[in-house]
Order: C-alpha cells, then sequence, then structure tokens
C-alpha cells in the first residue's frame, strides 16, 4: 500500500486549497492508499531559521510531528497556493527549518554533491494562482515550480517530482471550482507519481 503525505502549505486552512487536499485525499482513499494530512498554517513553529546554518535550532513539537510524517511517506503531495511567484513564507520556513544539512542531505566534503536523505520517495506540486495557466508557463517560465522541483526537492532526493497547476482561482465561478476539485480527485485516484 503506497503511504501518501499530503502538505497543505496555505496559511489559511479554510482556502480552497484545503478543498483541493480533500478532493484528492478523498481519491486516494478510495483507490486504497493509506494517507496522513499536514496543514502547515495549523502547526505551531518559528518559520525563521535564525542562524542559517550556524547553529541548530531544536525542532518544535510539531515540526518533528511533520518530520515524522515525511519519513513515513512513500509520495508527498505539495498543495499551495503561488504568492508572488512562488509559495507562501510560512511553508518556505517549513522547508527552511525542516531540510536541514544532516537531516534531509548531506554535504560531502571536498565536493559539491551531497547525499540525498530523502531519495525513493516522489511528489507531485499541485499549485493554485490567480495567473492564467498560459501565461505563467510560457511567459514567466513557471519560476516557482523550478525552485520547488528541482532545488528543493529533487536536491534532497525526491523524485520524480510532477506537476499540476489550477488556476485561474480568483474570480472563478462554482462550475470551474468544482471542475477543479473533480481533477484533484482524479489525481488522488490515479495517484500520479
Amino acid at each position: 500500500m503506497k503511504k501518501i503525505l499530503l502538505i497543505n502549505g496555505h496559511p489559511d486552512e479554510s482556502s480552497f486549497n484545503s478543498a483541493l487536499l480533500d478532493a484528492y485525499r478523498r481519491g486516494a482513499i478510495e483507490s486504497g492508499k493509506s494517507v496522513k494530512v499536514l496543514s502547515i498554517g495549523g502547526l505551531d513553529f518559528n518559520p525563521n531559521l535564525k542562524h542559517g546554518y550556524q547553529e541548530r535550532m531544536d525542532l518544535e513539537p510539531d515540526l518533528l510531528d511533520a518530520w515524522d510524517k515525511i519519513l513515513w511517506s512513500d509520495h508527498i503531495v505539495w498543495i499551495y497556493p503561488m504568492w508572488w511567484g512562488f509559495m507562501p513564507a510560512v511553508m518556505k520556513g517549513f522547508i527552511d527549518r525542516l531540510f536541514l544539512p544532516g537531516t534531509a542531505f548531506v554535504a560531502n566534503r571536498n565536493s559539491y554533491r551531497v547525499t540525498k536523505k530523502l531519495s525513493g520517495k516522489t511528489s507531485h506540486i499541485m499549485m493554485t494562482m490567480d495567473t492564467p495557466i498560459w501565461y505563467y508557463k510560457l511567459f514567466l517560465r513557471e519560476p516557482g515550480i523550478k525552485v520547488m522541483k528541482k532545488h528543493i526537492l529533487k536536491f534532497v532526493g525526491i523524485k520524480p517530482v510532477k506537476t499540476s497547476c489550477f488556476g485561474p482561482i480568483k474570480n472563478s465561478g462554482e462550475r470551474d471550482l468544482n471542475k477543479f476539485m473533480e481533477r484533484a480527485f482524479d489525481l488522488g485516484k490515479r495517484n500520479i507519481k
């Protein structure tokens, strides 16, 4: 049985991202997957990596629990909005605090290569946006997805990483929002990896 961790990166747990997460969760459960959910907006932690990598900060209990869920999973689904071309600050802080040297990767002396500690896991990025998707892909060239996919997830060994964009969300009617949720349900049911 595949173990899926759904991570809601929106700081507001009542956002449309939560509806997409729930639709994906229902699809995954219907297809026999084991699912856990993590809502970053509901966690109690300092998102500021105050000392960079020079001095370790103790992980708060919510971050320790989140790390256990990441290690438990085979597949991680990140559901979050695009804000200013990237992810919400609290989600970036979550990654900064957890994906640490010695934990998510090990820097090798005398080499630019790292040992990737999350190898064997796969991921799916589901990003919502108000920008038309064709414009984001064609003209902006997907900067936020490239950073998340290549500079974060693949760096620590998570691959392949699939992506799905949902939008524009703003000013979408109920019919369009329902289509987005149906798509999320189908992705969960098929569980693209």
